[in-house]
């Protein structure tokens, strides 16, 4: 690995570091990873008792840092977790919540 590479990589790690710096995030994570699958963000928001638009930045967050994929259909996003992330940069992280 060239340093070009592991600069890029310690970049994917602050992101990560960033999203998980927030407890909110974090219980997103965990409602994602007890349920198993893909989730509705409303259903998600519910779970947590976050106004959307609050709910809408922290899913941004999450999905720019790499830690989870959203899908739309039709007039709602699913989002579920990006297990290959986790397991690279986070190896056992989703055993701890």
């Amino acid at each position: 690995m060239n340093l070009e590479q592991i600069y890029s990589e310690d970049e994917i790690r602050v992101q990560i570091f960033k999203a998980l710096a927030d407890k909110t995030r974090l219980d997103i994570i965990r409602i994602l990873r007890n349920r198993g699958e893909e989730m509705n963000c409303g259903e998600i928001g519910e779970y947590i008792d976050i106004p959307k638009s609050t709910a809408s930045y922290h899913f941004k967050t999450l999905r720019e840092a790499g830690l989870t994929a959203t899908r739309k259909e039709s007039l709602n996003k699913y989002v579920s977790l990006r297990l290959d992330m986790f397991d690279k940069y986070l190896p056992g992280f989703l055993d701890t919540l």
